[in-house]
């Protein structure tokens, strides 16, 4: 995992801060008249809605049906939940909890501290993803720091997007491309389905766990960062492994990885209240 740790500045050691150069494109055929197809133009990404907790970062969401009164949603990894990681197949729902989460504005500025007061859910089974319900509305948060949530988007993403990595922890900014997605990624006790992989750019470190993954496109949220593999091993904690649908396994050493986050919105009913019976819910159940 992207280690929420006390060992992040050691990942800084192993990961170093450069991002790797992206290959430079091919030449254009000179021969060809015909004019290029009309690129999607990108949306500005910066730090605004993002957040910094105590070893990890994370991102006030809104879903596509949310209202401005409805209490505030914060996203990040299962495995930065502050009691510790979920058990394979352990989910948590309705916890407790009273952390802390600073606000960044635009420039990566922390501008609030906000805080929760449950775990709605909570899981490391399937997925990576903990979200928690602050004692605050969108509308209030809009009123007075003049930020508004992320959205997260409700398709699966797309491979070769273009997409950023929004560390509120290290206020640093990630860019590289959906290179694909996992059958199923493995680490340790842990599977995660359909994992997305980035290309070689978002060379994330310990610290980015839950980062929010934002397609340049719509400048939606379509992931939560969550692991890569450090030192070429196979399958261990921090060196998650690929396997596909046949159990062919596949390392891929300085290669780090997402959690989609399209289900979610499905799982969610009117009040941002969570209802995991809902109609075409699949996140895992208690």
């Amino acid at each position: 995992m992207n280690k929420p740790l006390l060992a992040a500045l050691s990942a800084l050691a192993l990961a170093g801060l450069g991002a790797v150069p992206a290959a430079a494109a091919s030449p254009a055929a000179a021969a060809s008249p015909a004019k290029a197809a009309p690129q999607a133009k990108a949306v500005t990404v910066d730090f605004a809605g993002t957040v910094s907790l105590s070893n990890c970062s994370g991102s006030v969401v809104r879903l596509p049906n949310s209202a401005d009164a409805d209490p505030a949603l914060v996203l990040t990894n299962g495995h930065c939940l502050e009691t510790g990681f979920p058990e394979p197949g352990e989910v948590i729902t309705g916890q407790s909890s009273s952390r802390t989460f600073g606000l960044l504005n635009s420039a990566g500025t922390k501008v609030a501290t906000l805080r929760a007061n449950q775990v709605v859910y909570s899981t490391m089974t399937d997925t990576d993803v903990t979200l928690y319900r602050l004692t605050t509305t969108y509308a209030a948060i809009k009123s007075s720091y003049g930020i508004n949530a992320l959205t997260l988007n409700d398709s699966h993403p797309v491979a070769g997007s273009a997409i950023k990595v929004v560390s509120g922890y290290w206020k640093r900014i990630y860019s590289c491309n959906a290179d694909g997605f996992v059958y199923r990624l493995k680490e340790g006790g842990w599977t995660w389905k359909d994992s997305l992989r980035y290309t070689a750019a978002c060379n994330t470190i310990g610290g980015t766990s839950g980062s929010p993954v934002i397609d340049t496109v719509t400048g939606k949220v379509v992931a939560v960062n969550n692991t890569g593999n450090e030192d070429g091993q196979r399958c261990t904690e921090n060196n998650p492994c690929e396997v596909d649908e046949n159990g062919t396994v596949t390392v891929r050493q300085g290669i780090n990885y997402a959690e989609e986050t399209y289900q979610i919105p499905a799982c969610f009913t009117t009040g941002n209240k969570l209802n995991l019976g809902a109609a075409g819910c699949v996140l895992p159940k208690p």
